[in-house]
């Protein structure tokens, strides 16, 4: 391998394996991703890892609600997330899980070489105890008032408003997010870490990671407030490593889930010869490290987690990256208006090379959140990937298909025109390399600006008319294909599916950054084939609707509360009737719900039932069943829902309507 070819390691921050991927978390694959196949487009040895993070209090309540084990839960939650990432074009070199031999190998050795270096304590502490759940409380079980700023609603350990971080016990009013009572506090002894002898080592490496100004004004508020020791264990139960020589104590998931890193890199190392663990990980190499994070952890990631490596003889990575959150429309994600969109709805909907680009065209260095804004996505998509960049080929390749038997000119028409492209190769690189991805995506359109004005001067459909100019137009046309052959070239990493598609077009096996220097010429491309479409209006518009419809099935469904007993008082005032099916149709925009029109005796009336997968609307007409009369009526999006008719079954293509007998009338009363 070359000397100034570079040995990178490049993770994504872990995705917590109890949800599904959403346009929030995208801007952080998309954004590592895009520096990923940068660094391998340059020629480096870049390898991308990440993992499952599968650990914690969490994931062993939600798999218990299921029916499942928590390792059923990650894997099949870990499985889907993966799936849609790799929708999106995010080209992992390795996936893996915290939930594997290599990372309890690795924690611990980690807990052991701290533990011996005296790095590890132990102390009693008084921890919140759910006495309704039997069960200690992890920091984000409890939520109240920030002590701070005094906002409401904010989990245990940090404030998601003013950015203070402490304990539950600092919470005005802490209530237990499981059972919504008022947990107590009950002694426990539990394992620290010495984060308060690290500032020193801390601040040098702080000093020598280049991190972003925006990061290093908040590690030096949290110097300033003065370093706290950090509490690493859990008591059971709880889903996750076994502290060594303990019996009913564990591993706090943030100090198993980073170690995730390397565990995954571990991984991909044990299958693949030419790469050594040691040479990333163990101090003394050249070899380089990089976290993308979201600036919501950057606590742990420039704190907590390079003291815990460099104390346990590992080496610190070079740098740390964040980003900040993602608004659309100006406002935090939203069901109900549409705007919490998953990344399996957009896939439905539109092209992934749309989002990529307009992330990209929206991300630098810093922290500052970005904002999808669904109208000016529509616009700048449509007028940069299709109006600019896709123009360009379009306007030439058929010409080369038809009039020249789809052979290139073996000259350029114009190459001090082509020059101010190739010359745009390292400023592009520059940006990249140091996640100006905004700047990048600029300079990168206004050469498309410049190579659609050529063929707007030269004309080439008028060209092709006069038989003085017809065989010019082969070199016009050669000129604008090379030129937008190197835009290609540049945009790889952004949209790497548009780049494949541009590629196979001039019927090349591979590119290198280094090959946006060297125009193609006297070679044959293939067929032109449409490379992009624009984005419709509907189609937003469509996704949208999706979205409010699934806020409004799931706000339908019954909410079940911490007091699922009721007395036989409560029961009789439920008043169940006879209700015949008058009439069954489809909603538009919603995938479960089944407008009804029942007829119960005295008068009609409308209710939404989400039951569209169990039964055609045809085969329900004149069908008697069992409905809530007395049922407060519920204004939806699709209009007002009168009722609720009773079915039973765990969901999906399994519900079953509480029919009553042939005998019964609409209108009578069930007892």
């Amino acid at each position: 391998m070359s000397s100034d070819v570079r040995k990178i390691m490049v993770s994504s921050a872990l995705p917590y394996a109890n949800g599904h991927a959403h346009m929030g978390h995208l801007v952080e694959y998309i954004q590592s991703d895009i520096w990923a196949r940068f660094q391998k487009l340059r020629g480096h040895r870049c390898t991308y890892v990440c993992a499952a993070d599968t650990h914690g209090t969490p994931i062993m309540m939600k798999a218990r609600q299921e029916g499942i084990t928590p390792e059923e839960l990650v894997t099949r939650v870990a499985g889907e997330f993966l799936e849609d990432l790799e929708a999106f074009g995010v080209a992992f070199d390795n996936f893996y899980t915290t939930h594997s031999d290599e990372n309890q190998s690795l924690v611990n050795r980690m807990f052991e070489a701290l533990r011996d270096a005296g790095h590890i304590y132990t102390k009693t502490i008084e921890q919140a105890f759910d006495e309704k759940e039997n069960m200690f409380l992890p920091d984000r079980f409890v939520k109240g008032g920030c002590p701070r700023c005094k906002t409401e609603e904010q989990y245990g350990d940090a404030c998601e408003n003013c950015g203070a971080t402490y304990t539950p016990n600092d919470l005005i009013d802490p209530i237990s997010v499981l059972s919504n009572s008022t947990p107590i506090w009950k002694e426990s002894e539990h394992y620290f870490f010495r984060l308060s002898a690290f500032e020193v080592n801390l601040r040098k490496w702080m000093k020598s990671a280049g991190l972003h100004p925006h990061i290093t004004s908040k590690l030096e508020e949290w110097f300033e407030a003065g370093l706290q020791d950090w509490d690493i264990s859990r008591d059971a139960p709880y889903f996750g490593f076994k502290i060594p020589g303990t019996q009913d104590k564990y591993f706090y998931v943030w100090l198993d889930a980073p170690v995730g890193y390397l565990a995954s890199f571990l991984h991909y190392c044990n299958q693949h010869d030419d790469l050594d663990f040691d040479e990333y990980w163990s101090p003394g190499h050249d070899t380089e490290v990089y976290h993308f994070i979201g600036k919501d952890i950057v606590y742990f990631h420039t704190l907590f987690w390079p003291a815990v490596l460099e104390g346990s003889g590992f080496r610190t990575p070079n740098s740390v990256f964040a980003h900040g959150f993602l608004t659309v429309n100006g406002k935090k994600m939203s069901k109900s208006r549409g705007t919490f969109i998953k990344a399996r709805t957009y896939l439905d909907n539109l092209d992934p090379s749309h989002l990529r680009y307009y992330y990209a065209a929206k991300l630098g260095p810093g922290m500052d959140d970005i904002d999808l804004n669904l109208d000016d996505f529509i616009a700048r998509v449509n007028s940069d990937l299709v109006g600019k960049l896709v123009n360009i080929a379009s306007r030439c390749a058929g010409f080369i298909n038809k009039r020249f038997d789809g052979q290139l000119a073996p000259t350029l028409d114009d190459p001090q025109l082509f020059a101010e492209f190739t010359d745009a190769a390292e400023e592009i690189a520059l940006n990249y390399e140091h996640r100006e991805y905004s700047k990048a995506m600029r300079h990168v359109m206004s050469l498309a600006d410049k190579a659609n004005r050529y063929i707007e001067d030269k004309k080439p459909w008028l060209m092709v008319k006069n038989e003085d100019q017809a065989d010019a137009v082969q070199l016009v046309c050669t000129q604008g294909l090379n030129m937008f052959r190197t835009l290609m070239i540049f945009l790889t990493p952004v949209i790497p599916a548009l780049a494949e598609k541009s590629r196979v077009l001039f019927q090349e096996s591979s590119w290198s950054w280094s090959s946006s220097a060297t125009p193609l010429l006297g070679t044959s491309i293939s067929t032109f084939k449409p490379l992009l479409t624009r984005i419709e209006p509907e189609q937003v518009e469509k996704m949208v609707e999706q979205v409010k419809a699934s806020s409004d099935e799931t706000a339908a469904k019954p909410v079940k509360t911490d007091s699922d007993e009721i007395t036989i008082e409560d029961f009789t005032k439920v008043d169940l009737r006879i209700a015949r099916i008058e009439k069954a149709e489809p909603v538009e925009g919603a995938d479960k719900l089944l407008q009804l029109t029942l007829d119960v005796g005295d008068e009609s009336r409308t209710v939404f039932a989400g039951i569209k997968a169990a039964y055609e609307p045809d085969a329900l007409q004149g069908r008697l069943v069992v409905v809530v009369a007395n049922l407060k009526p519920r204004k939806m999006r699709f209009g007002m829902s009168e009722g609720m008719v009773l079915a039973a079954g765990p969901g999906g293509e399994d519900i079953f309507l509480l029919s009553a007998d042939s005998g019964a009338k609409p209108g009578m009363r069930v007892k």
